[in-house]
């Protein structure tokens, strides 16, 4: 016999199981598109020196043989401060942009939201099944 408790379990596990798996997949999809279109860095060692303007830059070479110019922003000043060389990761095909950690804390934080949606609806729907064919 199944009570009004049961049918209420069923109908959040159901909830949890579509919000979890449908979300879940276009939120790692939308992961996927941001970590294509943030592009390929690889690791260089760039030389940081003082710019005419006051500020400091950073140069390298890139895996293409071209030589890269970047102007730090204030945060990488603060963690590679006094430094005079420093390893960082520059972006492939572009010769102005480097960046202090390989991958984008945007892309990991979508992907891992996707992961955790998923994970949830996955977990929904295997105790929703559960209680379906232990209860039937």
């Amino acid at each position: 016999m199944t009570t009004s408790a049961d049918i209420a379990v069923n109908a959040v596990l159901e909830i949890f199981s579509w919000v979890g798996l449908g979300l879940g997949g276009v939120v790692l999809l939308v992961g996927v598109i941001l970590a294509l279109a943030d592009g390929t860095w690889e690791p260089v060692t760039v030389m940081i020196d003082d710019d005419e303007d006051g500020g400091r830059i950073a140069r390298w070479f890139g895996s293409d043989g071209e030589v890269g110019e970047a102007h730090l922003t204030p945060e990488q000043l603060r963690v590679l401060d006094g430094q005079d060389s420093a390893s960082v990761f520059a972006r492939r095909d572009s010769s102005g942009r480097v960046r202090l950690t390989r991958g984008s804390s945007v892309v990991r934080f979508v992907v891992w939201f996707g992961v955790g949606l998923t994970g949830l609806g996955l977990v929904a729907l295997v105790i929703s099944w559960t209680l379906l064919f232990a209860a039937g």
